[in-house]
């Protein structure tokens, strides 16, 4: 993990409101839906304006911390969200400072492998401390980047 300046990027998707215990019931879960939905062939065929070819997920309106209700957005990046397709929303992912895990080798094993480093980092109280804003997944050839938002330091922003 190192920390560096995430980019501001807007993503156009598939989005379910969710909390991580309602997803570790697998009769409430709703992201394996959601991902089965943006794994369909041509899912985001005729979302116009596409930055590339990989997949975003948005975790973003954290109710309470990890605990609480978020949103997840999945999708793809766009220049600009204009000509929305029916039943896509899109979010604006904002340019800040962040914590970097790379998710590499067997998918879903890596991803959940760099989450739980993200969940012991938390736990343990070190910093920078997660700022529960808005998350970035960026699924692509070579493995998942997790981008985690975080707080300024104390005295800063």
């Amino acid at each position: 993990m190192h920390v560096v300046d995430r980019p501001e990027l807007i993503v156009v998707g598939h989005a379910v409101r969710t909390t991580r215990a309602a997803e570790a019931d697998p009769a409430r879960a709703q992201l394996p839906g959601l991902w089965v939905r943006a794994a369909a062939p041509g899912a985001f065929a005729h979302v116009p304006g596409r930055v590339d070819e990989n997949l975003y997920a948005v975790l973003t309106d954290f109710e309470r911390g990890e605990d609480g209700a978020f949103t997840q957005v999945v999708g793809v990046a766009v220049h600009a969200a204009t000509g929305l397709p029916e039943g896509m929303v899109a979010v604006r992912v904002p340019g800040v400072p962040a914590m970097l895990f790379r998710a590499r080798g067997p998918r879903p094993a890596a991803l959940v492998e760099a989450w739980e480093q993200v969940c012991a980092h938390v736990a343990s109280g070190a910093p920078p401390a997660r700022a529960f804003t808005t998350d970035l997944e960026i699924h692509h050839p070579d493995g998942v980047d997790l981008y985690i938002a975080i707080l300024p330091p104390f005295g800063q922003g």
